[in-house]
């Protein structure tokens, strides 16, 4: 699998689009894949620092039970996922647009995040292998 090139697009920013977006991610990281990762409109919000998903709309109570679930096989919880990705050298990506329009800043984001438009997202995505989009 190396020299292999998975490329995803994250839309949404609830607990299950968090957790599969990274699970993938650091699975493809771990098989010597080079994985880029890029954060737009609600997905951009789980590049914050302190970000913590919660599961859409009448499920959103049913979250920590989904966590100590995860948590249980092994999974850990969406920060674990995140602190794995940045060290097995995920490349996490923040929309400048979107960063923009919600006001957020460089400072918000989480250490390792890399601010980039849709134009340099889509000169990474030309050359990928693999293309998810998690929205």
């Amino acid at each position: 699998m190396a020299g292999k090139r998975l490329v995803m697009v994250v839309s949404e920013g609830t607990f299950d689009k968090a957790m599969e977006s990274m699970m993938i991610a650091n699975t493809a990281a771990s098989m010597g894949m080079d994985v880029h990762i890029f954060h737009t409109f609600f997905g951009l919000p789980l590049l914050l620092g302190n970000a913590d998903p919660k599961l859409p709309g009448e499920m959103a109570p049913q979250t920590e039970m989904m966590k100590e679930k995860m948590k249980s096989v092994g999974a850990g919880d969406y920060a674990s996922q995140k602190k794995m990705a940045v060290e097995l050298g995920v490349h996490l990506y923040a929309c400048s647009t979107s960063m923009e329009l919600m006001g957020i800043t460089k400072e918000h984001l989480t250490p390792g995040v890399t601010i980039l438009g849709a134009a340099g997202f889509l000169n990474i995505a030309a050359d990928s292998d693999m293309q998810f989009f998690i929205g």
